[in-house]
């Protein structure tokens, strides 16, 4: 049985890796992971906020000000907000690769062409095999268009790829008016995968003390089916790596996202529930189903599923939606 898969251009033992995560931030759980078989590590993203703090100094100014009047305190993120600051960042990569034989691949969280495009420089520097940008954008402003958030964000992925010489992956919102189009777009710049897809952490309302406010939510398999027919739209048409993320939590998961044509799966709200040796668990039992169901290599399984390759395409497509909406009854 041969598990191998390329991963953005990487070759993989096998295609189950955790994805960014805090489990980063403790070298025993590194350990861990790497003795139960990850094939790689995904460090937890870099953000724009802290780069920019660094770059700027802005803790002087913050400071400062910061009492000056109630809405202030929530100008800048508090630094407890980041378990690593940027040169913490880089030394923690430093240290992964000194205590693991395993690839390691940074990743950066913002969305302006600033001075965190230096960091993708200081990342490979620190040692990574490979940089996820992960791309998120909130428009508040009717003057934004899509375009320009596009554009905006093929401006950062081609300042990235003209910056440094390791893998790139995207890691993409499903907010996309046409994801392909993106998609080919990205390709155009030569990146190495696509990640799909980001998960958000929507806030909530107190309605009696009138605040926003946060609540972690761990994904569940019922996230997976998003990323399934992305995944099976784009197969077949790019070349880039395309790795799923998110509801990714028994084998059963990891199969279809390998079938829809993930060369990836990430994991990540399984492995915090479960610890590290649940990846051990995934892979054995990747590697019994593909063995019952007489499938000898990723590449014979990946994308026998997709929108190409599938015996009914319609359930992929409009079709599906229409059939839905008759089959309820009260």
């Amino acid at each position: 049985m041969n598990l191998e898969t390329d991963y953005l251009g990487i070759k993989l033992k096998h295609p189950i890796l955790p994805g960014a995560s805090p489990l980063v931030d403790d070298l025993d759980r590194v350990r861990r992971l790497e003795d139960s078989g990850a094939p790689a590590i995904v460090m937890h993203s870099l953000f724009e906020e802290q780069i920019e703090r660094e770059l700027s100094a802005v803790h002087y100014h913050r400071d400062r000000h910061e009492e000056s009047f109630a809405e202030a305190t929530t100008y800048f993120s508090k630094e407890e907000d980041f378990p690593l600051g940027p040169d913490e960042y880089l030394q923690r990569i430093r240290r992964i690769k000194e205590i693991t034989s395993i690839p390691v691949i940074g990743s950066l969280n913002g969305v302006r062409l600033g001075g965190w495009i230096e960091y993708a420089g200081l990342i490979e520097q620190a040692g990574a095999d490979a940089l996820e940008l992960n791309m998120y954008f909130l428009p508040t402003e009717p003057s934004d268009s899509a375009g320009d958030i596009e554009r905006r964000m093929l401006e950062i992925v081609r300042a990235v790829k003209s910056n440094i010489t390791i893998p790139v992956a995207v890691k993409l919102s499903p907010f996309f008016s046409s994801l392909p189009h993106f998609v080919q777009e990205l390709e155009a710049l030569r990146v190495d995968g696509v990640i799909l897809f980001n998960r958000f952490y929507q806030p909530d309302i107190d309605i009696e003390l009138k605040e926003a406010i946060s609540h972690l939510q761990l994904s569940d398999p019922s996230e997976l089916r998003m990323r399934l027919r992305a995944l099976a739209i784009l197969y077949g048409q790019v070349g880039a790596t395309l790795i799923a993320s998110g509801g990714v939590h028994r084998t059963e998961d990891v199969v279809k996202a390998i079938m829809a044509g993930a060369g990836g799966v990430q994991i990540v709200s399984a492995l915090l529930q479960l610890g590290p040796e649940h990846l051990q668990t995934l892979v054995k039992g990747l590697e019994l189903w593909m063995e019952a169901h007489g499938y000898e290599s990723i590449p014979q399984l990946q994308g026998c599923m997709s929108l190409r390759n599938a015996p009914n395409p319609e359930a992929i497509e409009r079709a599906n939606y229409l059939k839905m909406l008759q089959v309820w009854k009260a």
